[in-house]
């Protein structure tokens, strides 16, 4: 399904993509993604398709807003039959409730259920008005971390089960990681879609790589002579020989995946003299964060050796990526 809407008030975007089976949009807070929900759902002023011009209760649209809005002084199948008319309301909640595995809880009112139980009662009252297009806003903010995983593994199955076309906006990573398809949104535009992994693999600039949750993205300039042409890090006091292909004097955002980073001995050529500020092991590789002047890079270290409380780097030019920043 196309979506295409511009929305004048109370902030100017315009947003034109494809949903196909679980979509995300991955933007920052304040790019007006809830908005645009809101206006797909007749709840914004807005003109776009589909469904332009139709009232909100006739637009064939599953809406789960963030925090999921239940209603507090009604059960579970109640807060699904609220959706629904006619004489079979409790035994069409039920089966709805049976398809997301809640049947068990139907009776349990929304404070009795974790953040995962209330998501999947919100999704069989969004279903319930048999949509054509399932609107989710920030779906993940209200789990913890320790089953967020899980319950977007749920989530995006049970999606794919009702074959209904979902669009999912967000600033999680993670969520947008395991979408079908991924839009990215910046300055209030759309600048990047497609695949995630296609995506991940080569964001279109520095702004594209911080929403993706990249690490080491930092801003630059580019200077020095023709053939002697040297990318400069303010923060960290580092400056490092970039290809002729820089522009001199450009601003840039410039980023280095922290496997790329090299730990050296101190009189290695180029070497950059960091303190070590936290450690953070997974099974058996250990994330540092570095303190280079005042800037912060992420290392990746395999194994488990000690690691002094100082330590020399080096970022190979050939690994690092950069990109001409955007003005605004």
């Amino acid at each position: 399904m196309r979506v295409d809407y511009r929305i004048a008030h109370p902030v100017a975007l315009h947003a034109a993509f494809e949903v196909e089976g679980f979509t995300v949009l991955l933007g920052a807070s304040g790019e007006g993604k809830s908005l645009l929900l809101r206006a797909i759902a007749g709840l914004a002023p807005a003109r776009g398709e589909p469904f332009d011009g139709l009232p909100a209760q006739h637009r064939a649209v599953g809406y789960l807003p963030q925090g999921y809005a239940l209603f507090p002084h009604l059960n579970a199948w109640q807060n699904v039959a609220f959706a629904l008319r006619g004489p079979q309301r409790r035994a069409q909640a039920m089966q709805l409730l049976e398809r997301v595995r809640m049947g068990d809880y139907a009776q349990r009112y929304p404070v009795t259920l974790s953040g995962g139980q209330q998501q999947r009662v919100a999704l069989a009252r969004a279903l319930a008005r048999r949509p054509q297009l399932l609107l989710l806003d920030e779906p993940t903010s209200a789990l913890d971390p320790v089953t967020r995983d899980d319950v977007i593994a749920e989530l995006i199955a049970e999606v794919h089960d009702f074959g209904i076309p979902a669009l999912a906006v967000s600033h999680d990573p993670q969520l947008a990681a395991v979408a079908d398809r991924l839009v990215l949104m910046h300055g209030r535009r759309i600048i990047q879609l497609g695949a995630p992994e296609a995506v991940y693999a080569q964001p279109v600039s520095g702004a594209a790589a911080r929403l993706l949750g990249h690490r080491n993205v930092h801003r630059g300039y580019i200077e020095g002579r023709p053939g002697a042409r040297r990318m400069v890090w303010p923060e960290g006091n580092v400056s490092l020989p970039v290809g002729e292909q820089a522009e001199l004097g450009a601003d840039v955002d410039w980023a280095i995946e922290p496997e790329a980073v090299r730990l050296v001995e101190d009189t290695s050529p180029a070497a950059i003299v960091a303190s070590v500020e936290v450690r953070h092991v997974i099974g058996r590789t250990t994330q540092l964060g570095l303190r280079c002047g005042q800037g912060r890079l992420w290392v990746s270290v395999a194994g488990d050796r000690p690691i002094p409380r100082s330590v020399a780097i080096q970022l190979p030019p050939e690994a690092i990526r950069y990109w001409r920043r955007e003005t605004s």
